[in-house]
């Protein structure tokens, strides 16, 4: 699953949440200006912070540190889930988009649930 020397950039979860960051990045711009600083900050913070926490402990130098940080990116993906949920739930986004999010959202956590497997197979 992980050469030595790979760049964190070639992970294919890395790619996945990639993908789902920047696809949320241009969903929450058509969000109500005055969740700027409250919703939108929010989606946009966790949704980065997978991408950050799978970087950072590729990283690390032990299997123990990357361990912990894709269990922290594992977090930052169920936090961005329940953003979404409360979008739906004020109506700022449709079921329709919603699903299409949840799926994303699956596919990276299926990834990643892969990934720490993989680490904690080589602790």
């Amino acid at each position: 699953m992980e050469e030595k020397n790979q760049s964190f950039t070639e992970l294919e979860v890395w790619k996945k949440a990639r993908v789902l960051k920047n696809e949320l990045k241009k969903l929450t711009d058509s969000f109500p200006p005055e969740e700027k600083y409250r919703l939108v900050d929010q989606i946009i913070r966790s949704s980065r912070s997978i991408n950050a926490n799978i970087s950072e402990g590729h990283g690390r130098f032990t299997y123990k540190d990357q361990l912990h940080f894709c269990i922290q990116a594992r977090g930052s993906l169920s936090e961005t889930h329940n953003h979404l949920i409360d979008a739906l739930d004020c109506k700022y986004i449709s079921q329709e988009q919603f699903d299409h999010f949840k799926l994303m959202i699956e596919e990276v956590g299926r990834l990643l649930n892969g990934y720490i497997t993989f680490l904690r197979k080589n602790l």
